[in-house]
């Protein structure tokens, strides 16, 4: 065994994946969450139910461990978070959670801790040009986030910094850029642009159309699970604190992507552009740094994701159908 290890919402998209990949690595695993993941069963050795908003939780759970994986969040995708209606359950939950994993963990022993950031920390005046938007690890501040959520992540990460310098405590911090692939949300409204978008073309018949929220020029860059996984546990056994973009470079608009998912499909749909909320004009994952540190970075591509993603989604649409028809 390689350790014992504790990871903070490994009932989540990326925290399921983490589990079965530190799994298969011979580590002894505790995943902690509200939930348990809703599409396949957890391989940790230990799982636990539990709200770490809860002192008491977090205590039983950081006990008999030697480092933290911390991606536990309350969290979504535009739908979710840029509408303003969660903003103090966002700030609060989250926070509160980083608070007592640290604070906690710090107590019982721990020496080792990973924190999941998000993209959302970079300032919304440094991506206003979808073109060139600008998200370099040093364009953090002055700071201006878009969203409530990306303030959280933003404070959370001077949190971990300051546990660092005042006690010592080994801190590896990741800004993660929009995270797709497999079991993860894909309705509901926290889902992200990826997976929405594949259920879209996957309930429209071909021919018909789909919806897109804003003019389908805004540009992000999507990076699939597996390579976040590979990123997390690289800068986890680096001596690299961070933080650190673990993102693809590769930048598309929200109509191309669209369009990879449609091609993917072989449907032919026509896209209706409406309002919606929308978060930054553009976004790109700046990899000097993680290249330079970490001698890596992504390099597949987003259409190579999506030929996963895609088929995995029109699974659950037509099994969700099926009920449907079922109980009609």
């Amino acid at each position: 065994m390689r350790g014992r290890v504790l990871v903070c919402g490994a009932g989540g998209f990326i925290g399921g994946h983490l589990v079965k990949r530190l799994c298969d690595e011979g580590y002894w695993v505790r995943g902690v969450d509200l939930k348990h993941n809703e599409f396949s069963p957890s391989p940790a050795d230990e799982f636990i139910i539990g709200d770490l908003r809860d002192p008491d939780v977090v205590r039983s759970v950081v006990e008999g461990v030697d480092e933290a994986y911390q991606l536990a969040a309350d969290m979504g995708g535009a739908g979710y978070l840029f509408t303003g209606e969660h903003d103090a359950s966002v700030m609060h939950n989250s926070a509160t959670i980083n608070l007592n994993v640290l604070e906690l963990g710090r107590e019982a022993g721990l020496a080792k801790f990973f924190y999941s950031s998000s993209a959302c920390i970079y300032p919304a005046y440094n991506q206003t040009d979808p073109d060139d938007p600008k998200c370099s690890e040093d364009s953090a501040y002055p700071a201006a986030p878009d969203s409530e959520y990306g303030w959280e992540k933003l404070f959370s990460e001077r949190l971990y910094a300051s546990y660092h310098r005042n006690y010592g405590v080994e801190i590896h911090v990741a800004r993660y850029h929009n995270i797709f692939g497999p079991e993860g949300t894909w309705s509901g409204g926290r889902e992200k642009a990826p997976a929405a978008i594949c259920r879209k073309v996957a309930e429209a018949p071909d021919g018909g159309e789909i919806e897109i929220w804003g003019d389908g020029k805004q540009t992000r860059s999507f990076l699939y699970v597996d390579e976040c996984i590979e990123g997390t546990r690289r800068l986890m056994d680096s001596d690299f604190a961070g933080p650190v973009n673990i993102g693809s470079d590769e930048m598309v608009t929200i109509d191309q992507l669209a369009g990879m998912a449609c091609d993917i499909a072989g449907k032919r749909l026509r896209i209706r552009h409406i309002d919606g909320p929308l978060g930054v004009r553009g976004r790109n994952s700046d990899n000097r740094l993680i290249r330079e540190r970490l001698d890596w970075a992504p390099s597949a591509s987003l259409r190579a994701g999506l030929e996963v993603t895609y088929p995995w989604i029109a699974e659950q649409v037509a099994a969700r159908e099926l009920v449907s028809a079922l109980h009609a």
